[in-house]
């Protein structure tokens, strides 16, 4: 089983993020906690939840960005300050949709441990929020029509599609819009299963501009990128984490893209697509 120490650590980088570099340690902060999701909802055998462990352990528990917050009592009734500093600016898409990944990860962390609730986590999360600024905010494509995110198996089918296409499309550019394609879309479908409607469908707009954007796909004179080599090993199993090195985490994408992933392919429950996503997941992990 995993460690519910790496919710409250994440917890604390996510909501320390906006003193140092929100963009950056928010990614951290994500990537513990999607860490320990990955492990918990995918029941990721002892050998793998250790390895994982290890790996948070030599590269980000120990920095100040996870240092403890004062021990002042909880509000757990501010959690959903957090959804209305999403909501503030969600129709803009924002640094490849972040805010929202970010929002998603941090009210469903707090939910999970509300003691860990205090003024100052969450003011600290509400400020990373607003942090994020608009990234080519386009028009978005009268087609990209995404289902409400409260359809959750259409929704999360959509957003296996998209990705899919994203990785066959960007083959040679890097696979950051399929793995972002992945998150933003997983944050969405996430927070109205979890009952927050309004706030997945406020940043509606937003994902449509994504779409839309990775429809277009790479530009020909684009910065060229190595594929990863043909793999079956993935990440829900411990031999993937140890192939990885000690340090191979970049800033926590290899936590945030497959916990995104396998939500997605269980609420989604197409067995097909699974199937045909598994052929190609390397590219992602």
């Amino acid at each position: 089983m995993p460690n519910k120490r790496l919710i409250l650590l994440g917890l604390n980088a996510l909501a320390r993020a906006h003193e140092l570099d929100y963009f950056v340690d928010g990614h951290r902060g994500a990537g513990m906690v999607a860490a320990y999701l990955l492990c918990e909802n995918n029941r990721l055998d002892d050998r793998a939840c250790e390895r994982i462990e290890e790996i948070t352990d030599i590269n980000w528990i120990s920095t100040p960005l996870c240092a403890p917050f004062p021990d002042t009592p909880a509000q757990p009734d501010r959690i959903g300050e957090i959804g209305e500093a999403l909501a503030e600016g969600g129709e803009i898409l924002r640094q490849v949709g972040h805010n929202a990944i970010f929002a998603m990860i941090a009210i469903k962390a707090f939910r999970m441990m509300p003691e860990a609730a205090t003024p100052e986590r969450i003011e600290g999360v509400c400020s990373m929020i607003r942090s994020f600024t608009p990234w080519r905010d386009i028009e978005p494509a009268q087609d990209v029509d995404p289902p409400p995110f409260k359809d959750t198996a259409a929704a999360a089918e959509f957003v296996l599609r998209e990705a899919s296409d994203a990785v066959d499309r960007f083959i040679g550019f890097g696979q950051g819009f399929a793995g972002h394609m992945l998150t933003f879309g997983q944050a969405l479908v996430e927070l109205a299963a979890m009952g927050d409607v309004d706030w997945a469908e406020s940043c509606r707009c937003a994902f449509r501009k994504y779409v839309t954007l990775t429809r277009i796909g790479p530009e020909a004179d684009g910065k060229r990128f190595q594929d990863h080599a043909v793999s079956d090993l993935r990440p829900n199993t411990a031999a993937y984490w140890k192939a990885r090195g000690d340090t191979a985490v970049g800033i926590g994408h290899a936590f945030k893209y497959p916990y995104s992933y396998y939500e997605l392919l269980r609420l989604a429950d197409n067995a097909a697509l699974a199937e045909a996503w598994d052929r190609k997941a390397y590219h992602v992990f």
